[in-house]
Parts: structure tokens; sequence; C-alpha cells
């Protein structure tokens, strides 16, 4: 359970770390914060989509190598994977919200992704996702299942 835990921790700071980063990036390419993801992706030249996109990538190849480094079994893994993904999706939205209050409802349409195409959904459905997947895994380490 103490793995969990420090997994949790880990996920949050990488969420708070790449919160911030996006704070800086808005700011960089004069992005108002209230403004909805999803429109201003017309508008940030492709060569700064590229950029982001490697970011995603170097985003799950830590977690990856993460859950690869934690886990045990194929299933250890795959839950760690899971577990720290889902801390950090759903603190990332935490962290911009009390750092910037953006987004300003459930209902905001964000990028969620950038590979290998834009996917694009209002905020509630990662925040709603994470915290189910945080919370079965919870129940099921709970139960030792896990």
């Amino acid at each position: 359970m103490e793995k969990f835990l420090l997994l949790a921790l880990f996920g949050i700071a990488m969420a708070h770390l790449e919160g911030v980063v996006v704070i800086y990036l808005r700011k960089a390419l004069g992005i108002i914060d209230s403004q909805s993801n999803s429109d201003l992706l017309k508008k940030i030249p492709k060569h700064y989509i590229f950029i982001e996109k490697t970011r995603e990538v170097a985003t799950i190849v830590m977690l990856v190598c993460l859950a690869l480094l934690v886990g045990i079994t194929w299933l250890d893994m795959i839950v760690v994977f899971l577990w720290t993904f889902a801390f950090w999706d759903l603190f990332y939205y935490i962290s911009l919200y009390i750092l910037t209050k953006w987004p300003p409802n459930f209902t905001t349409m964000d990028v969620l992704f950038l590979i290998p195409r834009p996917w694009i959904a209002p905020v509630w459905v990662p925040i709603g996702i994470s915290s189910i997947t945080i919370i079965i895994i919870a129940v099921l380490l709970q139960t030792s299942i896990l």
C-alpha cells in the first residue's frame, strides 16, 4: 500500500509540473486562461504542436518506465501505470485550477491529447475517468485482489 501512496505522490508532483509548464506555454503564446483549448488549436503554429506532441510522448515514456521499474508482474505494471496516470491526469486539472482558475467549469472543452490526433472533450471526461480509475484500484487494493 505504501508503494501506491508514493506513486500517487509522484503522479501529483508530475501533474503540478506539467500544469506549470502549460501555464507558461499559454502565457508565452498569449492564450487567455478562460479560453477553451480546443478553439486555440487552429491558432497555435504547427511547430509548437509538434513540440507539444514530444512532451506528451515523454510523459507517457516516463509513466511506462516507472511502471516497469516498480511493477513486479505484468498486471502489477499495468495497475501502477493506470494508478499513476490517473493521479497525474486528475491533479493536472486541480493544479491548473488552483493556479489560474482554469478550467472555469467541468464542461470547458480541452485538448486531452494530440497523439495520434487531437482528442477533444469536456474536462469532466478525464476527471471522471481518472477518479473512477483511482477508486477502482483503491478498492481492489483494500480487498487484496491486487
